[in-house]
């Protein structure tokens, strides 16, 4: 009788640990599929000449923005709505912003970052920002955005 009570727990628990695994694999496979068709359009439009990452972006327009270097060498970020309008496409030249690191260090100026969750490059109406999430002192959930070009203060989302 033991025996049979070991293995319908060790049953329960690999079955719900199969399911959990496809559940999580269904639910990316729209997001993969937006960006393989995003990274093909940046590569078709002639964007880029080569992709390294693409990762979706959520704004108040979603886009997928796809990294690589265009046909010269140079490093872009190219922004590609997902309704996929090649003549919606915008990019820009990441030499000419600051980078991730540097849009960090204005928000940890802030003084009351304890843990940054994520950091995305995405566009909105004054053009590429960077979307900073993390959690304060108080473990609320704040958004920043960081304008690209300059690094100026564009939005705060603050205690939530």
């Amino acid at each position: 009788m033991k025996n049979w009570l070991i293995f319908i727990a060790v049953f329960m628990v690999s079955l719900s640990l199969v399911i959990s695994i496809l559940v999580l694999w269904k639910a990316e496979a729209p997001f993969d599929s937006i960006e393989e068709q995003a990274e093909q359009l940046a590569l078709d439009a002639k964007a880029l000449a080569i992709v390294s990452e693409s990762y979706t972006y959520n704004g108040k327009h979603s886009y997928v923005t796809v990294f690589g270097v265009d046909e010269y060498g140079d490093k872009k970020a190219v922004f590609v709505p997902t309704n996929l309008k090649a003549d919606s496409i915008k990019d820009v030249y990441l030499k000419d912003g600051i980078t991730e690191k540097e849009a960090l260090s204005v928000l940890k100026k802030e003084g009351n970052v304890q843990k940054v969750l994520n950091v995305k490059l995405g566009y909105e109406e004054p053009g590429a920002v960077w979307e900073i999430s993390y959690l304060n002192d108080h473990d609320k959930l704040n958004y920043v955005y960081i304008m690209f070009k300059d690094g100026d203060w564009w939005k705060r989302i603050t205690n939530l």
